[in-house]
């Protein structure tokens, strides 16, 4: 697991709290997370990247695993 799924993994247990190890192969939606929830999420997660993710390329995301290559595609 690379360095940015760990820190995804940190921030979703953290601020999702399901109680179970998230699935970056499964949308979050699938994953009994609600819209609103997501969207706080996916900016809680941009801002501890320090990295803005509109939401146009959010929409563009099926999985968790999409949101990591995102992270590492824009870090720096």
């Amino acid at each position: 697991m690379s360095a940015t799924e760990d820190r995804v993994r940190e921030l979703f247990h953290e601020h999702l709290d399901l109680g179970r190890e998230p699935d970056f192969d499964v949308g979050l939606g699938d994953s009994g997370v609600s819209s609103v929830d997501a969207v706080a999420f996916v900016k809680q997660v941009g801002e501890a990247f320090n990295v803005t993710i509109p939401p146009e390329e959010f929409a563009q995301f099926r999985n968790l695993r999409d949101l990591v290559s995102y992270l590492d595609s824009h870090e720096g």
